[in-house]
């Protein structure tokens, strides 16, 4: 079983996958776990690794290769922008879910989790984004504001983190099969 959890960021992605990796007992992949590793290893902050990242296409390239791989053995919960794009190209059998939150809502819950203050944070999050479409575009061809080959879109904006994983779930059960889900397989 591949389930892949894509969103914006503050879109509430990790804390859900979080959930599943524990209802399923599945391992929780975390593409942005790996981005911010590579940018602290290089000694930068996000804002200065993004802009890098526009001008080095390797980097996206050598992340998404990682990616690659784990969607191609399964068996995980697998999050990042990109996740469901991954489990396209490779072929695989996954449940593609996006989530999505007002920008508002979003930049309030980065805010939070990193203490900064929310407006700035929008900023960020909207240069972060047209940064992202643009790499994306470039990259692979990608339209990262489409999101038709998601099997699953949720809005993250009044819902429990509990609530979107019950709906992910229901459906993985629909998809998998229930026997697959209970055992995490």
């Amino acid at each position: 079983m591949l389930i892949t959890i894509s969103g914006l960021p503050g879109s509430g992605k990790t804390t859900v996958a979080r959930l599943l990796s524990t209802r399923l007992g599945l391992p929780h992949i975390y593409a942005g776990d790996l981005y911010r590793q590579e940018a602290a290893d290089r000694g930068l902050s996000l804002e200065a690794f993004n802009d890098l990242t526009e001008r080095n296409h390797s980097i996206d390239r050598e992340l998404d290769t990682k990616m690659a791989e784990y969607a191609r053995r399964g068996g995980v919960i697998l999050e990042g922008r990109l996740a469901g794009f991954v489990a396209v190209q490779e072929g695989t059998e996954a449940l593609k879910v996006w989530l999505t939150a007002s920008d508002e809502v979003r930049a309030r819950r980065v805010a939070r989790r990193e203490g900064r203050d929310w407006q700035t944070v929008l900023d960020l999050n909207g240069a972060r984004q047209r940064s992202d479409v643009r790499r994306y575009r470039e990259i692979y061809g990608f339209d990262l504001d489409d999101t038709s080959l998601y099997d699953l879109i949720l809005h993250s904006d009044d819902q429990t983190p509990e609530a979107l994983a019950e709906q992910i779930l229901a459906a993985a059960v629909q998809r998998f099969g229930r026997a697959a889900v209970r055992t995490g397989a």
